[in-house]
């Protein structure tokens, strides 16, 4: 055992083993599974055992010898799919000149776009016919999501999706409406045989819409394959009512370091290379400067592409890197794995930059936890480059649009390899007092201190890591100006607090949670079960919770950071230290940074003393309780039908219901302005007039019965 400070090694140096137990302040139950596999010691001290290492160039992670621990399979290639070209007709105006509002593969919040977004015009109830022979194989109707979808499956085995629409035509409406009176619902879905409904190419199946998660009138169309990956429509050689002539643009470059020994310019930061002025659309861009890198970094970007004689913006198809004229990296955005899949994007590309930077930096590389079928050749890490001390390294990049249109860019890397300390210029404050802060990046804790006090050598001094009454000493990376870096891999263990001199800042990460295994971590207040699939990468967990300090600030729980994704869903337990009078319409509320609040639910256990959910996203929330029932006030009758506006103030609408003279009548329900309406053409309920009655109910179970006459 030891109790003086102990120097690490330099911060180029790959962690072979602990160099103290990372164990939480609370504890973390794994399952039997896990503790037999990784035949984890008592958490009853630290661990202290030898470092190796092949000195600060080593420059690398460790990602080869860790993939097996990963949450998902490795890269498999997509596959071709073929496709005659014209086998599919253009569903919406065929024969005439075409818009899209967005392609496929386009990196949307939490997805990719899986398809194209056809124009109709910025009115609905345009026509919208089958894009091949087969038959109708499954209708949805919802407020959610694709609103009112039609599938089409087709003899070759792929399907064509329809969204958004307004109304169904033939048959399978009918067939719909039928058993929408039969269940007494709206939201309602059913799927068909293949000798129910038959189609032929250019029938016309449905009338456009503005339904779901629609910002505005248009069809989004797709096509998907048996395995129900999304296909790009585009890649059977077009269609002739889109026409495209010009090459994507290049908005942004990025170089990033990927390991504890890399820099980029002299430091452990990504450099961002925006061009002064932003090239024409197909135009070869050559980065004027040499960027001085080491150790294995990345490559990112930012871009668009236009469509002719449209403004709006779409992805970009397929990027190619090419390092020193040889092949190095190749992405595709043809087939997106659904529902799986699409939300890799958030590992596809940088998400906490996305929402800190205000750039959406798409990876040129394949990231832990990635599986996405994109890559040539597949595989995990494909893209990364490790950069050689005197080395130079042409980067060539190609980006180019489903027809094929190209641009260029150029930029030129040079290996130069760091000192172990290294000042470089920047501008200092004499005299000014320390600060400490600190941040945490691919498993690194990047500690920054704002005039770190001098050694004897005219050197920053050490920063201490303590852990109970132990402590390691961390030396500093590099200077810039009076900011002084440290870089430590927290894969050798968790501090429990930083000291600088007089400056003292305790570390807020409690617990390292692995991907690719059940564990739930557990504190007196809150439990979180992390599932196999979770997480994308090691996550330094943090939580914390705060006791009910009244009205304006009632009991609150902190879990991790909302610049973390999660790929699939956490199971939260909130734990609360005084359980509500009222927990039958007490549930779990996320909250922003502004006080708005929004519905996450949760189910109690039988003695009420805990509610649990499911989490898509890390954040803050709380618990309130809903006693208000949803609202409701008829906006008029235009055309002899109803158009109600409804609200509901926190937990939101449920349920709803119409009788007219004790009969149903269906209700449609567009949450976008929050109205319920009939339909003209209900040939199935009772005529609007006489008495009537509106039923509600919010998702907290209260319940309001509007009595009308019609």
């Amino acid at each position: 055992m030891w109790s003086a400070p102990v120097l690490l090694p330099p911060a180029g140096y790959r962690v072979r083993a602990p160099l103290f137990l990372c164990y939480p302040r609370y504890i973390i139950l794994l399952t039997i599974k896990l503790l037999r596999q990784l035949s984890l010691p008592a958490l009853g001290g630290f661990l202290l055992l030898a470092t190796t290492g092949h000195g600060q160039d080593d420059g690398q992670d460790d990602t080869t010898a860790r993939r097996a621990s990963g949450p998902i399979r490795p890269a498999a290639p997509a596959g071709q799919v073929a496709v005659a070209p014209g086998y599919f007709l253009f569903p919406i105006a065929p024969g005439q000149p075409g818009f899209l509002a967005a392609s496929m593969g386009e990196l949307r919040p939490n997805h990719f776009h899986g398809g194209l977004d056809i124009k109709t015009g910025g009115g609905v109830n345009k026509p919208v016919y089958a894009a091949a022979d087969g038959y109708i194989s499954r209708l949805k109707q919802s407020a959610f999501g694709y609103g009112n979808v039609l599938y089409i499956t087709h003899p070759n085995g792929l399907t064509t999706v329809y969204g958004h629409l307004n109304k169904f035509e033939g048959g399978a409406g009918a067939e719909l409406l039928r058993r929408q009176y039969e269940k007494q619902t709206y939201e309602l879905e059913l799927f068909f045989d293949k000798s129910q409904f038959p189609v032929k190419r250019g029938e016309e199946v449905a009338l456009s819409g503005n339904t779901g998660g629609s910002a505005g009138p248009h069809v989004h169309w797709e096509v998907r394959d048996a395995q129900d990956r999304q296909l790009n429509p585009l890649q059977w050689g077009g269609f002739a009512e889109i026409q495209d002539h010009t090459g994507p643009t290049l908005q942004t470059l990025a170089v990033e370091p990927l390991a504890i020994g890399a820099r980029v310019r002299g430091r452990f930061e990504r450099a961002v290379l925006v061009p002064r002025l932003q090239p024409a659309p197909g135009a070869a861009t050559a980065w004027p400067d040499t960027v001085t890198c080491f150790g294995q970094v990345g490559l990112l970007l930012q871009g668009f592409d236009r469509f002719d004689n449209a403004w709006n913006k779409n992805g970009i198809q397929r990027v190619t890197v090419r390092v020193n004229g040889q092949p190095h990296y190749q992405h595709i955005i043809d087939a997106v794995p659904f529902p799986m899949g699409t939300r890799q994007v958030n590992n596809f590309v940088d998400y906490a930059y996305a929402r800190t930077g205000g750039r959406t930096l798409q990876k040129l590389w394949v990231e832990e936890g990635n599986d996405l079928p994109f890559y040539t050749p597949p595989g995990l890490g494909q893209g990364k480059l490790d950069v050689q001390d005197g080395k130079v390294y042409s980067i060539d990049l190609e980006l180019a649009d489903a027809y094929n249109n190209k641009a260029t860019a150029h930029l030129v890397l040079k290996g130069e390899k760091p000192a172990d300390y290294v000042k470089l210029p920047g501008a200092a404050t004499p005299g000014a007092k320390p600060k400490l802060t600190y941040d945490i990046s691919r498993n690194l804790l990047h500690a920054t201190v704002l005039h770190a006090p001098l050694d004897t050598a005219g050197q920053p001094q050490y920063l201490l890591l303590r852990r109970g009454g132990r402590q390691l000493a961390l030396r500093p990376s590099y200077s810039v100006g009076a900011a002084t870096t440290y870089l430590y891999d927290l894969r050798a263990g968790l501090p429990d607090s930083l000291l600088l001199g007089d400056v003292h800042q305790a570390f807020d990460r409690q617990a390292m949670i692995a991907p690719g295994q059940e564990i739930n971590y557990a504190t007196p207040y809150a439990n979180v079960v992390f599932g196999a699939q979770t997480l994308f990468s090691n996550l330094y967990l943090s939580t914390l919770h705060r006791p009910d300090a009244g009205p304006t600030a009632p009991e609150s729980w902190t879990v991790g950071t909302p610049l973390v994704p999660l790929y699939l869903p956490l199971r939260l337990t909130l734990k609360p230290t005084t359980p509500p009078t009222d927990r039958a319409r007490t549930a779990i509320y996320s909250v922003s940074a502004n006080g708005g609040r929004a519905y996450v639910g949760g189910t109690w256990n039988e003695d009420g003393t805990q509610i649990s959910a499911n989490l898509k996203q890390f954040g803050q929330f709380r618990l309130y309780t809903d006693t208000k029932a949803p609202t409701a006030q008829l906006l008029g009758r235009a055309g002899g039908q109803l158009t109600f506006h409804v609200g509901d103030d926190m937990s939101g609408l449920a349920s709803y219901k119409l009788l007219v003279g004790g009969r149903f009548r269906l209700l449609r329900y567009e949450y976008k302005n929050a109205t319920l309406f009939t339909v003209a053409g209900d040939t199935l309920g009772p005529k609007l007039r006489g008495p009537a009655e509106l039923h509600l109910a919010d998702q907290a179970g209260n319940e309001k019965v509007i009595q009308l006459s019609l």
